[in-house]
C-alpha cells in the first residue's frame, strides 16, 4: 500500500512523498526502506534522527525526521492500528478438527474454528467466528460469544459465559475453584463448593497463565474492555470494572470491587472486601489494604497517597544518619543529666 493510502485509512497528516510503497511496521532503530515506524518519546529523538524507515507516524509538535512523517495527535494509537492494516493476524481456516471432541447439544457459530485435541463440554455454545486453538478446554454449559480468540491449553470452566471479542492468551484459567474451606472442630479443612459463575464482558483479553476464580454463590465479573497482563491471579467474588488495566503478577483478594478505569502497576497486591475508587492508580509492588478514593495515587506497603509515600522514602534513606543523631542526644542529655546530679543542692 502507498504511504498516501495508509494516512488516509490512519486519519493522520502527510508529510513527504505519498506514492512511496509500505510494506512493514518496525521500531525506529530496526526499521529499513518500505517500513513505518513510530515516535513518542523524547528519549529517542537520537534513534529518529538516524531512522533507515520510509515513514514515521509522529505526533504534531515531533521534530524533522529524515523520511516521510505522519503527522497524528496520538502516534502510538496510529501506530498500533498500522501494525494492525500491514500485518494483520492468521487465524486458521474455519471448521472442526478431525481431533476435537465436541459434546451432546453443542451450539457452534457460523465460521467458528475448531482446533485439534480441543473439549467442548456438552451443551456449552460458541459463537460466530470465534477461534479455539489447540488443546483447550471448554466446560459444560459454557457461553462464548463471537470473535473470541481462545488460545491454546486455555480452560473455560462449566457455565462460564465470555462476551463478544474477548481474547484469552496461552494457559489461562477461567473458572477455576475459589479458595473457600471452613475450619472443622479438629482444626481440618471442609472445602466450601464453588458454584458461581464467571462473566467476562466484550472486548477483554486475559494474558497468559491468568487464573480467574469462580465463587461460593454469585459471580466474579470483568468489565467491558479491561486488559489483563500473564500471571495474574484473580479471587472469587472479585468485581472489576471498565477499562481496567491490570500488569503481570498482580493478585486481587475475595471480593474486592476494582471501579471503572483504574490502572495496577506490575506485582501488586489487593487485600480482600475493599474498594478501589474510578480511575486510581495503583504504583509497581504496591500493598493495598484498605480501600483507595477515586483519581487517588498510591505507592508503597501499606500502600499510602504518592506524595506521602515520595517524603517517606526520603526520610526512610536517612534513617542511619537520624540513629545516629539522636543515640549522640541521647548520650548527650544523660551526661547532662549525670553532670546535675553530682551537684550540690543549694
Amino acid at each position: 500500500m502507498t504511504l498516501k493510502e495508509l494516512a488516509v485509512r490512519l486519519e493522520c497528516r502527510l508529510e513527504g512523498d505519498g506514492t512511496i510503497e509500505i510494506t512493514g511496521v518496525a521500531g525506529l532503530e530496526q526499521a529499513a526502506a518500505g517500513d513505518v515506524t513510530f515516535f513518542s518519546n523524547p528519549r529517542y529523538t537520537g534513534a529518529l534522527v538516524s531512522t533507515r524507515a520510509s515513514a514515521v507516524i509522529a505526533a504534531d509538535d515531533a521534530p524533522a525526521a529524515p523520511c516521510a512523517v505522519l503527522r497524528t495527535r496520538h502516534p502510538y494509537l496510529a501506530f498500533a492500528k498500522a501494525v494492525e492494516i500491514l500485518a494483520p493476524e492468521v487465524h486458521p481456516a474455519p471448521g472442526v478438527h478431525p481431533l476435537a471432541w465436541i459434546g451432546a447439544g453443542v451450539t457452534l457459530g457460523e465460521g467458528v474454528s475448531i482446533g485439534p485435541f480441543v473439549a467442548v463440554g456438552d451443551g456449552a455454545s460458541i459463537g460466530e467466528r470465534t477461534v479455539v486453538y489447540p488443546h483447550a478446554s471448554i466446560g459444560a454449559g459454557a457461553r462464548i460469544g463471537a470473535n473470541c480468540v481462545i488460545r491454546a491449553r486455555v480452560s473455560v470452566r462449566e457455565r462460564v459465559q465470555l462476551g463478544r471479542r474477548v481474547v484469552l492468551q496461552d494457559g489461562a484459567v477461567i473458572g477455576s475453584d475459589g479458595y473457600g474451606f471452613a475450619r472443622r472442630p479438629d482444626g481440618t479443612h471442609h472445602k466450601i463448593p464453588q458454584t458461581g459463575a464467571v462473566v467476562i464482558d466484550d472486548d477483554v483479553e486475559v494474558g497468559a497463565n491468568v487464573t480467574i476464580d469462580r465463587p461460593a454463590v454469585g459471580e466474579t465479573r470483568i468489565g467491558a474492555g479491561t486488559k489483563i497482563d500473564n500471571l495474574v491471579q484473580i479471587a472469587h467474588g472479585v468485581q472489576i470494572g471498565r477499562d481496567v488495566l491490570i500488569a503481570a503478577q498482580t493478585g486481587i483478594a475475595g471480593s474486592t470491587v476494582i471501579e471503572d478505569r483504574v490502572t495496577i502497576g506490575g506485582q501488586v497486591g489487593i487485600a480482600g472486601h475493599i474498594t478501589v475508587g474510578r480511575g486510581s492508580t495503583l504504583a509497581g509492588q504496591s500493598g493495598v489494604t484498605n480501600s483507595v478514593d477515586p483519581g487517588t495515587f498510591v505507592t508503597g506497603y501499606p500502600a499510602i497517597p504518592n506524595r506521602e509515600w515520595l517524603k517517606a522514602s526520603t526520610v526512610f534513606k536517612k534513617l542511619p544518619e537520624l540513629r545516629r543523631t539522636v543515640a549522640d542526644l541521647e548520650r548527650r542529655i544523660a551526661e547532662l543529666e549525670a553532670a546535675l546530679a553530682r551537684r550540690p543542692m543549694p
